[in-house]
């Protein structure tokens, strides 16, 4: 029962942190002088990643034996399948909610467009490698990851800056109620806002982990669904608060930009640090990542936008990988 009231209580420290963060990184862009593709896909998304992100380098690096190894790839693959599937759902039942319509969504569509393109490429990179024979291989491709990742944020920031909408309404910052912020008030709010949110998932963590020991769940199932839901509840909540607001590039880059962050970064790490050998219900996951961000993918191709009943479909890929965990293991 304390499991529970502290779960909830997790969940409340997130949502606040998730305010204030949104907040403080629309003043950050506008500071910087850069558009909605750049704060979305970089700074908010590589912001709210770093729970998650911390998680597995720990698991790697502190944990005895192959269980540790074993939570770190889960870690690392439940981050951009969460982010593929069940993220683009809660998006779209957001617009649903509060658009009451199937209307396209309001974003850049070469902004989401370029970041499917680099996540679908980086991903299968970083699934391919588990197939390599030897170490040396596969540290090339940890180098190929880095430097796709690097051109990534360049093409990104290089696209946005100057975009800044100066007269766009933007809410008072929380921590300079008159007038215009400071750069270095912003930081303070964002850095402050990242420390709720840390705070806060690292409770969730540690509750989900109690309850789900209670149940009995084998330590990849926890790793790869249970642990990337505490983690990524601050792209998600983000996303949700900026489709409320019409701001849906913010909305949808905050989450593709923290996918070709974690299909890249990450992974890289955990080539690095493990032998990177999958298992395949974890195949099967980078599989229905690849396939619901493909589908997103041609959608934006063909049609310059996204439409919240598509981004649905991120649930129904999010089922299918339940039905073959919950199959395997079940007697």
């Amino acid at each position: 029962m304390v499991d529970i009231i502290l779960l909830i209580i997790s969940l409340g420290i997130i949502l606040l942190g998730a305010e204030v963060f949104t907040n403080g990184i629309e003043w950050l862009g506008r500071k910087l002088n850069l558009g909605e593709g750049a704060v979305g896909s970089i700074f908010a998304a590589v912001g709210t990643a770093l729970p998650e992100t911390l998680i597995p380098i720990i698991a790697i690096l502190t944990a005895t034996g192959a269980g540790g190894h074993e939570i770190g790839i889960g870690a690392i693959l439940g981050a951009p399948f969460m982010l593929g599937t069940l993220a683009f759902c809660i998006t779209g039942i957001a617009a649903f909610i509060f658009r009451r319509n199937n209307r396209p969504m309001y974003i850049h569509p070469e902004v989401i467009e370029r970041d499917l393109k680099f996540f679908l490429a980086v991903y299968a990179l970083a699934i391919v490698a588990s197939f390599l024979p030897t170490h040396s291989l596969k540290m090339i491709v940890v180098i190929i990851l880095l430097a796709a990742y690097a051109i990534y944020v360049y093409q990104t920031i290089k696209s946005s800056h100057g975009e800044a909408n100066l007269e766009e309404e933007i809410p008072c910052c929380y921590f300079h109620k008159r007038g215009e912020p400071g750069l270095f008030i912003v930081l303070v709010q964002v850095v402050a806002a990242l420390l709720i949110i840390v705070g806060g998932a690292e409770l969730f963590i540690r509750s989900v982990q109690a309850v789900s020991a209670a149940l009995g769940i084998p330590v990849f199932i926890l790793a790869i669904i249970i642990t990337p839901i505490a983690t990524e509840l601050p792209e998600k909540f983000n996303s949700v608060l900026w489709v409320r607001r019409g701001k849906d590039t913010l909305a949808m880059g905050n989450i593709t930009g923290a996918m070709v962050f974690q299909s890249s970064v990450i992974p890289a790490i955990g080539i690095s640090l493990t032998s990177w050998v999958l298992e395949p219900l974890a195949l099967a996951s980078a599989i229905l990542a690849l396939l619901s961000a493909g589908l997103q993918y041609v959608v934006i191709r063909r049609t310059k936008t996204l439409y919240p009943g598509i981004l649905l479909l991120g649930g129904v890929f999010y089922t299918i990988f339940l039905f073959f965990a919950i199959k395997g293991i079940t007697p």
